[in-house]
């Protein structure tokens, strides 16, 4: 099987925004997407009721919409449009009564009482995956970034692994489920990876290597479309980029914005390390699955692997020390200096996680807090 990668410029980037929509008393899930997106197609004047709006998306579950940016070259460009964006979503949600929250699961809503969208690939694997499909009231923020040659996009998956418990530390927002703490900082993360062709991604030498498992995954019917292969991250052939999918959702627009900068950042290390003739060191896939492991269970407090060697470090200190000021001069270089430095404030402040935490701690344990503190930060946008 050939596998054509696009053409895409180097270090330009997309940004998706899972969000879900809230009972704006209550904080309930609601299943408004279909009537939601119909209003929003009204509204676009370039759009027919059945046209699909550019950049908000329809999801598997119906309480959910996914804003999405067009091709930017910047951060500050991304952050732009997800908030305009979300500006059009609340011109309808907000007189139906209807809230935007975004964390990595919802805390205390039934999992599989929640309306699946009426389409046939969602259909398809919510009869295939069964209990654990349902379980998937999960939201994420996701990160394209462009390469410039078809050769990079394995390395830099392989780069990008090893900072899998950076991304998922400082975004874990999920210790919540069905009403419980679950002890982890993000269930989201241990809960995505029971689906088909989820969770970490196989590590291949050359792009002839991956068009062969690709292949094989055809021909034994595990996928009909490339894009059910669903790793953590994961190059997408068709728009000629790697994309960053570990991260869980997060209730704060400067979050997902120093999430971006910190991913475009590597990506463009990553591809100038190529450029130059060098390799990217890898690690034992054993080392990968220890740190996805321990990021999700203890999140900003995780001790991670940083090498081949079993080197050690607390992941707030190996991000403060090491990669920030590293990343520095990549980043003056895409204009994201302010927002990789973004990344910093959410060591300082804490990740949402250990906010929902606070917040339920402050109000006796009751969750619908924890979702209106949530919503409330999503109005700051």
């Amino acid at each position: 099987m050939n596998i054509d990668f696009a053409h895409s410029a180097q270090s330009t980037l997309g940004v998706e925004w899972e969000l879900a929509l809230v009972d704006a008393e209550s904080g309930e899930l609601v299943s408004a997407a279909e009537k939601v997106l119909r209003e929003l197609s009204r509204n676009h004047p370039d759009l027919k009721d059945d046209d699909e709006h550019p950049h908000v998306k329809q999801e598997l579950l119906l309480n959910t919409v996914e804003l999405v940016t067009g091709i930017c070259t910047s951060v500050e460009q991304a952050k732009d449009e997800l908030a305009s964006g979300m500006a059009s979503v609340r011109d309808v949600t907000d007189p139906m009564g209807i809230e935007l929250f975004c964390a990595g699961s919802h805390p205390f809503a039934a999992p599989r009482s929640q309306r699946v969208t009426d389409k046939e690939r969602y259909a398809k694997l919510i009869d295939r995956t069964q209990w654990w499909g349902q379980q998937m009231v999960i939201y994420g923020v996701h990160v394209h970034v462009g390469l410039d040659h078809r050769d990079k996009a394995l390395p830099v998956l392989d780069g990008l692994i090893n900072y899998f418990p950076h991304f998922q530390a400082l975004s874990a927002s999920s210790p919540y489920w069905g009403g419980e703490d679950t002890g982890y900082a993000s269930q989201r993360a241990l809960m995505f990876q029971q689906l088909p062709t989820a969770g970490l991604p196989f590590q291949f030498p050359a792009w002839a290597n991956y068009e062969d498992y690709v292949q094989d995954m055809f021909t034994t019917g595990v996928i009909d479309t490339l894009s059910e292969i669903r790793w953590d991250v994961r190059p997408v052939a068709a728009l000629g980029t790697i994309e960053m999918r570990i991260c869980d959702g997060m209730s704060s627009l400067q979050d997902v914005g120093a999430i971006a900068a910190l991913t475009q950042c590597l990506v463009d290390e990553f591809s100038t390390v190529l450029d130059e003739g060098w390799a990217i060191p890898t690690m034992p896939p054993w080392h990968v699955q220890e740190n996805k492991w321990r990021a999700a269970r203890y999140g900003l407090d995780a001790i991670v692997i940083l090498d081949g060697a079993g080197r050690e470090k607390l992941v707030t200190d190996h991000l403060r020390e090491d990669v920030l000021n590293r990343l520095e001069p990549v980043a003056r270089k895409l204009g994201c200096s302010n927002e990789l430095a973004d990344v910093e404030k959410i060591i300082e402040r804490g990740a949402g996680y250990q906010r929902q935490r606070r917040v339920a701690a402050e109000n006796d344990g009751d969750l619908r807090a924890v979702v209106l503190d949530a919503v409330r930060q999503m109005r700051e946008v």
